[in-house]
């Protein structure tokens, strides 16, 4: 009698583990928000697109798809991975909330900034602050300009392994607020923003190593925030950019599942 009904078992169990979230369902879903403002969208090639980094996503095995609308849990309830990448307008306070309560239930997240107003409630909200100037950097600095520079002070992370240096192209400042929260890549400590607005370092302005890239937890979910965009455009994309991206892709599609993990009040 065991016998007889020992494959129906065996059926059962694996579809059961079929089932599990993060076993069989290793192909993530990747969201790229594309309703405020954007002008470096996924579906277009220019220098300054993200093609390229779209294609990272894409051949590690996952979904990569667009959206305009606003960002709300009935969006963002499938949604593995979700890529906010140089919005031009504000976030509203229901989307901040549903982007916080995404991360809480395991949710993965990554912002890069163009300008800092459009993200700064955002960012607030996840345990971060951004300055109100952007940074001159006085070593790394690419063709003369202190505005574009090389990042080579960098901790141990995963996003950043193999990772020697990597560039950026007009970069805000981040400051990390609170634990769970880390800067893992920074300026040197001779780095300046132009607080005054003047265009020289005087003694109104801020000097010491700046946070560029800050990585933190939310609940069950993970983020990282950089303070520039141009960091993943097709442009840039090459060497320790590149290598930045993949580890980006990877570590944020990387499958985070938990028995209660719970959308809407459904199991995934």
């Amino acid at each position: 009698m065991v016998r007889r009904y020992l494959p129906a078992i065996l059926i059962l169990v694996i579809l059961l583990f079929l089932d599990r979230p993060g076993a069989a369902h290793a192909r993530s879903s990747v969201l790229f928000d594309q309703g405020h403002g954007q002008k470096f969208l996924v579906e277009r090639g220019g220098d300054l697109d993200l093609s390229l980094l779209a294609g990272i996503f894409r051949e590690l095995g996952h979904d990569v798809t667009t959206s305009s609308e606003a960002l709300s849990d009935a969006l963002l309830k499938n949604v593995d991975v979700l890529m906010i990448s140089g919005p031009f307008k504000p976030y509203a306070g229901d989307e901040i909330e549903a982007v916080v309560r995404y991360l809480q239930r395991g949710g993965a997240l990554c912002i890069t900034l163009h300008i800092a107003s459009p993200v700064s409630s955002l960012i607030y909200r996840l345990g971060l602050d951004v300055s109100n100037g952007v940074i001159h950097e006085e070593e790394g600095n690419i063709l003369g300009d202190s505005l574009n520079f090389r990042v080579t002070h960098m901790e141990e992370h995963p996003l950043l392994a193999g990772v020697g240096e990597f560039n950026l192209y007009g970069v805000w400042a981040l400051l990390d607020l609170r634990p769970g929260v880390r800067t893992i890549a920074r300026t040197s400590p001779k780095a300046w923003v132009d607080l005054n607005r003047n265009n020289r370092f005087d003694g109104a302005d801020a000097r010491g190593p700046f946070g560029v890239v800050v990585a933190g937890e939310k609940g069950k979910g993970r983020f990282v925030v950089t303070g520039d965009d141009a960091v993943f455009q097709n442009r840039y994309l090459q060497g320790g950019n590149l290598a930045l991206a993949r580890n980006l892709a990877a570590w944020l599609a990387a499958p985070v599942w938990t028995p209660d993990k719970e959308v809407g009040g459904e199991k995934r």
